[in-house]
């Protein structure tokens, strides 16, 4: 594993992949910097933060658009196949090569802070919470973004699949608001959900059957809970999209709550989506 990382963070800057992903970073937060906390007198770099995660819709998947599509593209995905290395460390070495470059720019913004305490009052506590809720949340999206380039060849649609992945977690707390509140409506949105699930499983494991039980099973259970309690509907999937929103975790650290929940939200995502790209990586292996 140890080889794959510094194969893949050497990479990042013998290229300029590396280097206009920081760029983008620290120019993006020198801006709001300026902006917020000097030329308003604004404290809190927390909320500097809040301001510019949309960033992350922009930048992300210049970093994840090459993960795995690169290396399908050239066919050096059969050299790291034939390598005495299991497939989650291959997987593991190149999202901790990723997570480097993320943690660069974030160890930067630990000096925000720490400056603004020269010159008046400051909660560190909160502003360092932020920061690593704000490195965490990026994690998370690496992770999306690293599972999604193992599904193609092509860097241009492994961009294009991760931007559309950030642009919905990122508008997905909006969208409850056009979401009607009927338990009806939020028991047929679930069937749907179910439904993707279950295609998705098919696409990782190659079986039909497999799915199609898992599929069985749950929209069983969907029903049966809807018969029993159908009030408990009522709302439910909208709640469910804003919870899922990996970009609404943020806010309570924002708001200087240190979410446990939300830390935990974070790492089932990334631990989640490292095991579906393990899973990709070994049905492309042997297809």
């Amino acid at each position: 594993m140890r080889a794959i990382y510094k194969r893949e963070l050497r990479s990042y800057f013998t290229g300029f992949t590396g280097y206009l992903f920081l760029a983008l970073m620290l120019l993006f937060a020198g801006i709001y910097v300026s902006i917020i906390n000097l030329t308003n007198a604004y404290p809190t770099f927390e909320f500097t933060l809040y301001n510019m995660d949309y960033v992350y819709l922009i930048i992300l998947p210049i970093l994840t658009m090459r993960v795995f599509a690169e290396d399908r593209r050239r066919h050096t995905s059969e050299l790291l196949y034939s390598m005495p290395l299991r497939l989650s460390s291959i997987v593991l070495g190149k999202y901790f090569a990723l997570v480097t470059v993320l943690a660069i720019p974030c160890i930067v913004f630990c000096c925000f802070p720490a400056i603004f305490s020269l010159y008046g009052t400051v909660n560190l506590m909160t502003s360092y919470s932020s920061i690593f809720a704000f490195f965490l949340m990026g994690a998370a999206l690496l992770a999306v973004g690293m599972f999604l380039s193992s599904l193609t060849e092509s860097q241009v649609v492994a961009a294009v699949l991760s931007f559309g992945a950030v642009l919905l977690s990122y508008l997905m707390a909006s969208l409850t608001a056009y979401i009607p509140a009927s338990a009806y409506h939020s028991l047929f949105y679930f069937v749907i959900v179910i439904l993707l699930c279950a295609v998705i499983i098919r696409f990782l494991t190659k079986s039909t059957f497999f799915a199609a039980c898992c599929a069985i099973v749950a929209e069983l259970l969907l029903t049966i809970l809807y018969i029993c309690k159908a009030s408990l509907f009522e709302g439910l999937f909208a709640k469910f999209l804003s919870a899922l929103s990996v970009f609404s975790r943020y806010e309570n650290f924002m708001a200087g709550l240190f979410d446990f929940a939300g830390l935990v939200y974070y790492f089932t995502i990334i631990v989640l989506f490292l095991l579906f790209s393990v899973f990709s990586l070994e049905r492309r292996r042997w297809c």
